[in-house]
């Protein structure tokens, strides 16, 4: 592939070979990005584990300090009583079976993340296979089952994201946008990564944190010093 002379000028910028404190990769990211437009913040991170083992499939949520710079589209499935409480929270969509049919029979997905109140998780059996393979299949450890729609929608709202390891022990993360300072970007990722390193299992032995590489959108990655972030 021919690359464009902005992405070989961001490429001289970054030494794959060395590892950057996090402050710095934090400033360099913006430095390197050539997109028009304003672009994702991403986090690679490489972790220690063996994702096939039930109790290594590190998963989770983590509230970034300053949000990811995307507004989150949330739908809410709950029974008549919650709905209220949910519309209030400011959620984008709020029912149960028009918006199961939708999903089950138009593939509607004008949404990105559900939040589900217990006692309609029976129910969404029937798409649970659309849903799951695109990470939003409601979950209790993600925070996404909950009597308390309104706190959840809330908490969406004002940035808390969700993660989980995938099965090559990698978690991909957006944690803001290229308009971000380099501040909000270094706190952005040290409150996943300090996030991460409290959800460690117990039976994962070895180095923990075996890689961690920040990109923005078609930008050359940047490899991070994991014993530079705050808390680790």
């Amino acid at each position: 592939m021919k690359l464009s002379k902005k992405r070989k000028t961001a490429q001289g910028k970054v030494d794959a070979t060395a590892l950057y404190s996090l402050t710095d990769a934090s400033k360099l990211v913006k430095d390197i990005t050539t997109c028009k437009f304003n672009a994702s913040v991403d986090l690679h991170i490489q972790l220690g584990v063996d994702p096939k083992k039930a109790d290594q499939a590190v998963r989770g949520t983590t509230a970034l300090p300053h949000g990811t710079g995307k507004t989150k589209r949330v739908l809410v499935l709950t029974s008549p009583d919650k709905e209220e409480d949910a519309k209030k929270a400011g959620a984008d969509y709020v029912g149960l079976e028009e918006f199961i049919t939708k999903i089950e029979k138009e593939n509607w997905m004008d949404f990105d993340v559900v939040i589900a109140t217990p006692n309609v998780m029976a129910k969404l059996g029937k798409i649970a296979r659309i849903l799951g393979p695109r990470n939003l299949m409601p979950n209790p450890k993600s925070g996404t089952v909950t009597p308390d729609v309104a706190k959840a929608v809330d908490e969406v709202k004002k940035g808390k994201i969700a993660f989980k390891v995938d099965k090559f022990g990698i978690v991909h993360s957006s944690i803001g946008r290229v308009n971000f300072s380099s501040d909000q970007i270094n706190e952005n990722a040290t409150a996943l990564l300090q996030t991460l390193s409290k959800l460690k299992p117990a039976t994962a032995k070895g180095i923990y944190f075996k890689g961690i590489s920040m990109a923005s959108t078609m930008s050359p990655g940047i490899n991070i010093d994991y014993k530079t972030v705050a808390g680790l």
